[in-house]
């Protein structure tokens, strides 16, 4: 039979001492196969292999072997012996070791059956080895008994000290938390063998951390120790932790772990103003939601419990500014709400409340979570433009407004202190035709040129009003010119007319509908009445007829038409509109005579059929206008040719040394460019306008200005009209010249406080003349009266 064993070993015996401890443990069963320990016949072998693949009952039973970890002696550690009772002690019997770590780990003496172990054991690394043990006849090498398995066990000895697997731990409680507020729980793990003794028995205890935190030292839950602990006095908290095996006694191993715990932010700290006074300043030109300034409301909490809301909640601005929270940095931005007038209001006070929109109930009692602060606010004054009153201007004006008129006075005044005075003009960007004119000084605004509805029924342009001491400042409004129509537009044929009649038509039969277009506009809608010209009053081969529908009939009023006779009738009609004055003007109605089939269709229009000879062909009359447009190309190439001869450009006897304004528009052709222009026109216009000197290449291209004005102009008391006069005339002459030019206006106008500073009616004194009154006439006389005024007799004259 098999027998198993731990013997005693003299080298080690602390090896002995724990054999005897686990012998009682195994359970070692020897069952007597045979009575003699004899040597296996050929025959009996064969009955034994064949047992071995049938279930019986083994010679041999046990369970496992235990062998202590982590064995530091030199020598390898006994771990048991293998005997079975065949073995009579000759050696004959030959023990084998198979299965995990046979051979590696554990090796067994082949003729006693002593296992020892050769390698260091692990526990942690492996707890047990499972292995099979044969029994051979050394000589044949046949099994004496059957293969049996066996375990060895690894003892697991206090070698691993408790781990935090998942430190350092991070974890965060609110402020102010109440004692014994969980926080966080902690796990420390053993490696070794929880089943045996307390080496995996962990304890927690905290090393660092009091009195703020405590730890359960069976669950290793954190808690807080400490009532009040607020976050803006202390935020962070370093806790470390110790977990012992052993149940922490002495001689445990220990491994400890880092808490680091936040304290969240609660919203027990109201919002304070670090100023109870504000003084802010805005220029009054401020745009609308321009910032004025801003205000702050500490607050010692964080994120959501810090929010802020600003309100304005009691002074004399609150329609004239506002407030806005910025939400990145929590403060209040008080911006302007409605214009800003200096001349009207000089400071504004303001009330300003910063609130926590957040608040939680159980901190209520250290409220108000709520505070105020005022805000001086001073308008600074700033030299503004022009303002117009009304801030839009909408004007009618009929078409037939003579130039100069005044449609529309416009106003602008200054509305700083100072009042200065303002000079208006007109964009000329909004008004390229240049229709309009605005008086300086007064603002009225007159037509400068013809307005046509026809061709410009609105216009937008826009005055400017000019500070006087600062033309920087310069305001502006929009006007609309809306041109009222008149009825300036005689009627017309809405496009060319030309019938046909046949020859065989009847009397009574329509050749023709005329319609007609007028470019005015009449409030009440467009009409037109249609008749034949008195020439044709009396036609004997037409007649017309008004539909009163704005059309009219074309109809014949005899029969009997023939080409030949007369091929082609012109019909003149005359349209008349429904305006005040009644405007008419004659359309021509040009109808052919055809010769048709029998239902009507037109077949010839052409009358020179009936008088080409036969014998002319197309082609013959092709090389006639072919001849014919030859001769006159050469004709025009010898005209061309004789105009390229120098000949003097002036026919004038005299030629006259003078002054001369040269075209630079011309190519350049010598001498000829210094006859372009006689300057004497200029020196005496009336004169000029006498003597005219053509030029044989071209027309006339500068003509003067100047017109002679009739006295009776000087009567008329509108110089502005006079003057808008005559720029029109300037701009509507095409043979002005394109840049500065002299103007004879001779109208002084009335009204003058000098009255009249030509000296030429003072030859009809032969007295000298006192000029003392120019020093009534102010500083801007104060020249005149010095070098004109009275002298002391006593002075020396110069």
């Amino acid at each position: 039979m098999w027998t198993s064993g731990r013997m005693s070993n003299a080298k080690n015996l602390f090896g002995l001492g724990i054999s005897l401890y686990f012998w009682g443990l195994m359970d070692l069963t020897t069952t007597v196969l045979s009575g003699n320990a004899r040597p296996l016949t050929e025959r009996q072998e064969d009955n034994l292999s064949d047992k071995l693949h049938q279930r019986m009952k083994r010679s041999w039973v046990w369970n496992q072997f235990f062998v202590l970890e982590e064995y530091t002696g030199t020598d390898p550690l006994y771990v048991g012996k293998l005997h079975s009772d065949m073995d009579r002690g000759d050696g004959s019997i030959k023990y084998i070791l198979s299965g995990e770590g046979a051979g590696i780990v554990f090796t067994i003496d082949d003729t006693t059956g002593d296992i020892h172990a050769i390698q260091r054991l692990d526990r942690e690394e492996r707890s047990q080895y499972t292995l099979r043990a044969q029994a051979l006849d050394r000589r044949t090498g046949r099994p004496m008994e059957p293969e049996s398995e066996f375990i060895i066990k690894i003892q697991d000895i206090n070698d691993n000290e408790p781990k935090f697997l998942d430190g350092p731990y991070v974890a965060s409680v609110p402020e102010m938390s109440p004692v014994g507020t969980s926080v966080i729980q902690v796990t420390a793990t053993d490696a070794d063998d929880p089943t045996y003794g307390n080496s995996a028995r962990v304890v927690y205890s905290i090393l660092q951390g009091q009195p703020y935190f405590s730890v359960d030292s069976r669950t290793g839950l954190i808690r807080t120790a400490l009532m009040n602990m607020d976050r803006e006095a202390k935020e962070y908290y370093e806790v470390i932790i110790q977990a012992k095996d052993m149940g922490g006694q002495l001689g445990g191993l220990a491994g400890t772990t880092t808490v680091n715990i936040t304290l969240s932010d609660v919203n027990d700290n109201p919002p304070r103003f670090p100023q109870k006074h504000y003084q802010m300043s805005v220029l009054e030109s401020a745009p609308i939601s321009s910032t004025v300034g801003r205000v702050v409301a500490k607050d010692m909490d964080e994120g959501i419990n810090a929010e802020m809301k600003y309100s304005l909640v009691d002074g004399d601005g609150l329609d004239v500014f506002d407030i806005n929270t910025d939400p990145n940095y929590q403060v209040g931005i008080i911006t302007v709400r409605k214009p800003l007038s200096f001349e009207s209001k000089k400071s504004y006070t303001l009330k300003v409340e910063g609130a926590n929109p957040h608040l939680e109930m159980r901190f209520l009692n250290l409220g108000p979570f709520r505070d105020t602060t005022t805000v001086h606010i001073s308008v600074e004054d700033v030299d503004e433009p022009p303002v117009f009153e009304p801030n839009f201007y909408f004007v009618e004006v009929p078409e037939d407004v003579e130039i100069g008129t005044t449609i529309q006075k416009i106003s602008a005044k200054d509305p700083d202190v100072t009042n200065n005075s303002i000079r208006y003009s007109i964009d000329r960007s909004s008004d390229p035709g240049r229709f309009f004119y605005v008086d300086i000084t007064s603002g009225a605004l007159m037509t400068a040129r013809p307005l046509d509805r026809e061709d410009v029924s609105w216009h937008n342009i826009t005055v400017l009003a000019t500070e006087l001491n600062n033309p920087s400042q310069v305001g502006s409004v929009a006007v609309t010119v809306k041109v009222l129509d008149v009825n300036d537009n005689a009627p017309e044929f809405a496009r060319f007319y030309e019938g046909f009649v046949c020859e065989n038509a009847k009397a009574g039969q329509l050749i023709q509908t005329v319609s007609a277009i007028d470019r005015d506009d009449p409030q009440e809608g467009q009409h037109f009445y249609y008749s034949l010209a008195p020439e044709a009053a009396n036609n004997p081969n037409f007649t017309l007829r008004d539909n009163q529908d704005n059309t009219a009939w074309i109809l014949t009023r005899r029969s009997g038409f023939r080409q030949h006779e007369q091929n082609t009738f012109y019909l003149p009609i005359l349209i008349s509109d429904n305006g005040r004055p009644v405007l008419s003007t004659t359309g021509t109605l040009t109808v052919h005579v055809c010769s048709c089939d029998d239902d009507g269709m037109v077949m010839s229009c052409n009358a020179e059929a009936y008088v080409l000879p036969i014998s002319l062909s197309r082609g013959a009359l092709i090389a006639i206008l072919a001849c014919i447009f030859v001769l006159l190309v050469l004709v025009l190439l010898i005209l061309s040719l004789r105009r390229q001869r120098k000949q003097p450009y002036i026919i004038d006897e005299e030629e006259n040394i003078h002054e001369n304004i040269v075209r630079y528009d011309d190519e350049g052709g010598g001498e000829e460019d210094t006859e372009a222009f006689d300057i004497a026109a200029m020196w005496n216009p009336r004169e000029a306008q006498l003597v005219v000197k053509n030029r044989q290449d071209m027309l006339p291209e500068i003509e003067s200005l100047s017109r002679y004005v009739p006295q009776a102009c000087v009567m008329d008391n509108n110089v502005h009209n006079y003057v808008l006069a005559k720029l029109y005339e300037a701009d509507m002459d095409l043979w002005a010249p394109p840049f500065d030019s002299l103007q004879t206006y001779m109208f002084e106008g009335n009204g003058s406080v000098a009255e009249s500073l030509s000296s030429l009616q003072s030859v009809t004194t032969d007295s000298d003349q006192s000029y003392d009154y120019l020093t009534d006439w102010g500083p801007r006389f104060k020249k005149l009266a010095e070098m004109y005024g009275a002298t002391d007799s006593s002075g020396v004259l110069w």
